[in-house]
């Protein structure tokens, strides 16, 4: 029989799985807050993998595909250990808040310090209970606020395994991008843990393909890591576009924006990307495209101000890339292993 998993003062015995929580800090009056963990603790040996979301509060995205990813059959068979924290960030979560209550952006305050700041003790708390007993981990997104993502896996070129999953992922973008000091991907990383970055959706809000995107890239990412069974995941129909770099266009003008262009679509240099117009209807100004890509992120807001990020463009000369897209969503859409009830 293999060993209890042991985390947070406590042993979780092989083939079972509970949800343990774990003491934060206590608000000003007096209510304990706790950063909750799932732990499924295989009866067969494996690796241990990590899938954590809401480090920003309003990313509620993630917490959805967390929530699936539990409910999925797959995980009765599991070889290895995996740990879910839906909830990193609760305070955020509760006041539908992208920061902590002291202001701080907790995905630039890791690794965190256990007598530091309230951001910085959570910090720590995630690396030292989670990601510390991980061999690898997901760590869940969305755009922020007002904005919306298309679903993409951001990844370092840290080494060939990382590149391997998130080309296992099968979301329809895989950005190489570069680590930032402060992320919970950059300390991971510095203490041998490499992290897949998943974007998709909108802050506070749902997004059906997203969250399919999600739930099966994650299971895709256990079968290469040989925890779960095929039986049942998705394979992947198309291979991502792999992209190393990307440009916003900003707002020329001030005024009201009519979009022209979605989130997965490709564009040219010199495309009509959309128009902005002053509330007279007097003086109207193009917003064009700069360079060839496919659009990974856009504003969902009509009223910009002039140097507003309005077109996330990742440079790409694959201009069939939407057809790849509309393959993934169509395969997703007919997927049997979401059922009626699971639709938004």
């Amino acid at each position: 029989m293999r060993g209890p998993f042991e985390i947070g003062g406590n042993s979780v015995p092989a083939g079972a799985r509970i949800t343990l929580d774990l003491p934060v800090s206590v608000l000003s009056d007096h209510t304990p807050v706790s950063m909750s963990v799932h732990v499924v603790h295989g009866r067969r040996p494996g690796p241990v993998l990590f899938v954590s979301a809401a480090v920003h509060g309003d990313e509620v995205i993630g917490v959805e595909i967390a929530r699936r990813l539990l409910r999925s059959p797959q995980l009765g068979r599991l070889a290895g250990t995996l740990l879910v924290v839906p909830i990193v960030n609760a305070f955020g979560f509760m006041t539908h808040s992208r920061y902590m209550p002291d202001r701080r952006d907790l995905n630039r305050s890791f690794p965190g310090s256990q007598g530091g700041s309230l951001a910085g003790r959570l910090a720590h708390l995630l690396m030292t209970e989670i990601v510390e007993r991980s061999d690898f981990g997901i760590d869940l997104h969305s755009a922020a606020i007002h904005r919306t993502n298309l679903p993409q896996i951001r990844v370092s070129p840290a080494s060939d395994k990382t590149i391997k999953y998130a080309e296992a992922f099968g979301a329809p973008v895989v950005m190489i991008s570069k680590l930032r000091d402060g992320s919970l991907r950059k300390a991971a990383q510095e203490r041998g843990v490499d992290v897949l970055l998943f974007e998709g959706g909108e802050g506070l809000r749902f997004d059906e393909l997203s969250a399919r995107v999600g739930v099966a890239g994650i299971l895709r990412v256990m079968h290469a890591m040989g925890m779960v069974a095929k039986r049942g995941i998705a394979a992947v129909r198309e291979e991502p576009v792999r992209t190393r770099s990307s440009f916003w266009v900003r707002a020329p003008a001030g005024g009201l924006l009519r979009t022209f262009k979605a989130v997965g679509e490709y564009v040219d240099g010199g495309d009509l990307l959309g128009r902005i117009s002053d509330p007279f209807g007097e003086i109207r100004t193009d917003v064009l495209g700069e360079r060839a890509g496919i659009i990974v992120g856009r504003t969902n807001l009509p009223v910009v101000h002039e140097g507003d990020a309005l077109f996330h463009i990742a440079e790409t000369a694959s201009a069939d890339v939407e057809t790849r897209i509309d393959t993934i969503a169509n395969q997703l859409d007919g997927d049997p292993m979401f059922d009626e009830d699971e639709i938004i």
